[in-house]
Order: C-alpha cells, then sequence, then structure tokens
C-alpha cells in the first residue's frame, strides 16, 4: 500500500529506537548526528516500516471505539470473518482457498533517512514464481516492492516483500 505523506519526526525516531532497544545515538542525539555528517538524527533501519500508520485503511492501524489486530481476547483481537474480510495479515489465507504468509523482507538504502525528511511512497508488484511443497501442493511466492521518496523526489529506500501462498492439493475421487 503507497503512502502519501510521512513526515519522519526525531520524536517518531527517538520511539522506534527504543522500541526495538537500538540505544546507537545517531537515532537519539542531533549532535553526534552532526559529528558523523548527517543533517539530523537518522531512522533505524526496518523505519520506513513505520510509515503504515499514515495509511488509511491499514488493517494493523487502531482506530478509536473499533476492535483492532491484538486489541480483544482473541489472538488477533478480531473474531476470524472479520479478519479474513478485512486482511488483517492474520495468517486468514487469499485465493486458491490456502494459507498466505509474510516470507521475507529486505531493504536496500539509497541514503539514510533523517528527521526532517518527508517521505512517499509508491508499491508495485514483483516477480512471481511456484516452488512444490514438501507435503504436496504448490508455493506461490510473489514479490511487492516499495520505493520510498523524500521531498525532492529521490530515492532513498526500496523495500521488497515476499509472501508466500500454499496451495492446497485438491484430491480427485478414486484416488
Amino acid at each position: 500500500m503507497p503512502v502519501d505523506r510521512f513526515p519522519v519526526e526525531a520524536g517518531h525516531v527517538l520511539l522506534f529506537a527504543r522500541s526495538i532497544g537500538d540505544l546507537n545515538p545517531l537515532y537519539t542525539d542531533p549532535d553526534a548526528a552532526a559529528e558523523a555528517g548527517l543533517d539530523g538524527v537518522v531512522a533505524p533501519p526496518t523505519f520506513v516500516q513505520a510509515s503504515a500508520q499514515f495509511m488509511e485503511g491499514y488493517p494493523l492501524r487502531p482506530e478509536p471505539g473499533k476492535p483492532w489486530f491484538g486489541s480483544g481476547s482473541t489472538p488477533s483481537g478480531l473474531s476470524k470473518a472479520r479478519a479474513a474480510d478485512e486482511g488483517s495479515g492474520s495468517g486468514s489465507g487469499r485465493g486458491g482457498g490456502g494459507t498466505g504468509l509474510h516470507a521475507e523482507q529486505r531493504f536496500e538504502y539509497h541514503r539514510p533517512i533523517v528527521a526532517g525528511d518527508v517521505l512517499t511512497s509508491t508499491t508495485r508488484t514483483g516477480e512471481s514464481w511456484t516452488k512444490q511443497g514438501r507435503r504436496g501442493g504448490n508455493l506461490r511466492f510473489t514479490e511487492l516492492i516499495t520505493e520510498y521518496r523524500d521531498q525532492n523526489g529521490d530515492l532513498v529506500v526500496t523495500a521488497t516483500g515476499v509472501s508466500v501462498a500454499t496451495e492446497r492439493v485438491v484430491e480427485q475421487e478414486g484416488s
């Protein structure tokens, strides 16, 4: 999902760094960042994933007064039917009657992300391929490539996610 505007703020970078347990002063101290030749505190690796909080309709984004993933007495906070309808990322499965999983995530940084940047993103489908599963049926892999650009339109990060969906084996009558 693309994001129209993702402001990179020093406070958000600080909280993200604390949440992943990384106390690198480049993430929190403007003086340390300046000494390293940076224009501001730098965002930790994977920080662009936080852009999801700026996407309207993102299923993991909490909305006041509504149950959300992780908010309830069930493991997801949502009923299975609602999670499947909304694509909550709960592994509910999409297409072919199989189960969908997040298989891989990688990031290519073209320059550091610094506080003060305002990022936008676009997402496109990359390669797709199929492999034979160990228990029968096929595994379908699909890449989603998200490019994050700064306020000048310069490419900052390319994020590639790979999802895998299993295809259930359909048993034929009389086999």
